[in-house]
C-alpha cells in the first residue's frame, strides 16, 4: 500500500484522497517544463496537487488548477494550502468540458492525461476515469487546449510512447504541433517507456532528446535525472 503522503525537499504531497498517487511521469513533467516567460499556467487534472506545485516552485507564475474528481480536488486543494505559494494556486473542481476561465487564456498548459483507450479497466471507478480517456478524449482535450491557450503559449505533457506518438498525429489536425519530445527510458538497455511532449502553434521541427532513468541497477540513477529533479527529491 502506497504511504499517505510523500515528502519533497520544500513541500509535502498527501495523497490518501486522490485516485492516483505521486508517480515518476508527474515529477518528471512538473521538472521538465518549460517555464520560461510564463505567467499563467493552467493544470489539467491536478490530482494530488503536485504538478502545480512544483511549477509554483520554480517559477512565479498564477496557476489554475483543476481536477473533476472530488476527492482529488479536495486533496490538491489540501497540499496547495501547506505549500509555501499557495497564494498563487487557484483549485477548481470541475472538467475541461465545463471549465470556463476567468483568467483568460494560459503560456502554459501541463496535463498528465487519461490515455488508454479500450483497454481492461481498474475496477476502481476512479482510478479508472483517471486513466481511461472516456472521462477526457483526445479530442476533448485538444479543443480544450486550442480555446484555453495564449497564441504564443505551450502545451507540455507525459504520455507512453505509442499514445504519445498517435497524439502528436491528432495534435496536428488542431495546428499544434510537436516542438520538441524527451524521450524516457527507465534503463539503457530498455525501450522508451514515456514522451513529454511540448506543443505550440509554430510548426518547426521537433528538438529530441533522451533520458535514461537508473544505470542498471535499480536505484542507482544517471547523472541527468538527478540534475532534473534535485531540486524536489531529498534523496537527491
Amino acid at each position: 500500500m502506497a504511504n499517505n503522503y510523500f515528502s519533497f525537499k520544500q513541500f509535502i504531497i498527501y495523497q490518501d484522497k486522490s485516485a492516483f498517487k505521486v508517480g515518476t511521469d508527474s515529477v518528471l513533467l512538473g521538472a521538465s517544463s518549460d517555464i520560461s516567460g510564463v505567467k499563467s499556467i493552467l493544470d489539467i487534472g491536478s490530482g494530488t496537487g503536485l504538478i502545480s506545485i512544483m511549477l509554483a516552485q520554480r517559477c512565479y507564475a498564477a496557476i489554475t488548477a483543476i481536477e473533476p474528481d472530488y476527492e482529488s480536488f479536495v486533496q490538491t486543494c489540501e497540499n496547495a494550502s501547506r505549500c509555501d505559494w499557495r497564494s498563487r494556486i487557484k483549485v477548481v473542481n470541475i472538467d475541461l468540458q465545463n471549465f470556463n476561465s476567468d483568467k483568460g487564456k494560459f503560456d502554459l498548459i501541463v496535463t498528465n492525461p487519461p490515455y488508454f483507450n479500450g483497454s481492461l479497466k481498474s475496477p476502481d471507478p476512479r482510478k479508472s476515469a483517471a486513466r481511461h480517456n472516456d472521462s477526457l478524449t483526445t479530442n476533448e482535450l485538444l479543443e480544450g487546449v486550442i480555446m484555453f491557450l495564449n497564441e504564443n503559449g505551450c502545451l507540455h505533457l507525459v504520455m507512453p510512447y505509442v499514445e504519445g506518438n498517435v497524439f502528436i498525429a491528432e495534435a496536428h489536425k488542431y495546428g499544434l504541433y510537436c516542438n520538441s519530445i524527451l524521450k524516457i527510458r527507465p534503463l539503457p538497455t530498455a525501450e522508451i517507456r514515456r514522451l513529454i511532449l511540448t506543443f505550440s502553434r509554430l510548426q518547426k521541427k521537433p528538438v529530441e532528446k533522451f533520458l535514461t532513468i537508473e544505470h542498471g541497477k535499480r536505484h542507482e540513477f544517471t547523472e541527468e535525472y538527478i540534475n532534473l529533479t534535485k531540486d524536489f527529491y531529498l534523496k537527491f
